[in-house]
């Protein structure tokens, strides 16, 4: 019996910009802010990751899908403030109940499963933090997450983000506490972005790892480079905060001297 061909990778091959190079990221959080007209981003791999994250949603929901139900106002939020964001994009198209994407396909549009709903239309995968009253640490409380960089989300929903972020050694109690100065600081309309930078031997973007079996660290030459523009932006009736994640793949041969430069130092 042969093995199924591994699938190609979805590479990027032109970006607006390159955030891993931006003079922020540098120092954790290594987060600054961006304009609402920024904050959703449709590049050159649009129409492949966009199939990619419909095979996934309709093959395995249950793992690229959660939704607390103290989230489902959140969520119904973040739906409308997509849609509305859209709407403003001459490639995104309404039609009655259901948005033209631009590669295509009509994705009808479902109030009442929003993020399943934003899983069809945008690139990023789409996260919910709520701070429950009284609480110190942002729970994550929903997400529609089908890019995982080595995590699992039915390992992570309604967990505090130390806990979250348990295995990243750099995530230490220090860290945590500016991370969650961060989140209580977050204001609508005023979203902030940062970028993380990892070499892959797999081109895979859906790598879904347990804690208890974290990524292979990338060889010295590892040939693909990926990079996740990470944005957080409050909801203004929930309060709660959207962290959405925009998964980059390069191939290692596309970083320039100055990404080199930035990666090694």
């Amino acid at each position: 019996m042969t093995c199924p061909a591994p699938a190609p990778a979805i590479l990027n091959h032109v970006l607006p910009g390159r955030p891993w190079c931006l003079p922020q990221a540098g120092r954790l959080p290594g987060i600054a802010p961006i304009e609402m007209s920024d904050w959703l981003w449709q590049l050159d791999s649009y129409a492949a990751q966009m199939a990619a994250r419909e095979g996934l949603l309709a093959e395995r929901p249950d793992k690229v899908h959660a939704l607390l139900p103290e989230a489902e106002h959140a969520a119904q939020e973040l739906f409308d403030l997509v849609l509305l964001q859209l709407e403003h994009r001459t490639a995104f198209r309404r039609e009655g109940a259901s948005m033209r994407c631009p590669d295509g396909r009509r994705v009808p549009l479902d109030r009442a499963a929003p993020l399943l709903t934003l899983g069809r239309l945008v690139q990023e995968d789409l996260c919910l933090l709520q701070k429950p009253v009284g609480a110190e640490e942002h729970l994550l409380v929903g997400a529609v997450l089908c890019f995982p960089a080595s995590w699992t989300l039915a390992e992570k929903i309604g967990r505090p983000m130390l806990a979250i972020h348990r295995p990243v050694q750099s995530y230490d109690e220090t860290l945590a506490r500016r991370v969650a100065r961060l989140l209580d600081g977050v204001r609508p309309g005023r979203p902030l972005a940062r970028s993380n930078a990892l070499f892959y031997d797999d081109p895979a973007l859906y790598q879904p790892r347990s804690e208890a079996d974290p990524r292979p660290v990338g060889g010295p030459s590892a040939p693909f480079f990926r990079s996740e523009r990470q944005c957080l932006l409050r909801l203004p009736e929930s309060g709660a905060v959207a962290f959405s994640i925009h998964t980059i793949l390069l191939a290692r041969s596309a970083l320039t001297e100055a990404d080199f430069a930035v990666l090694d130092g």
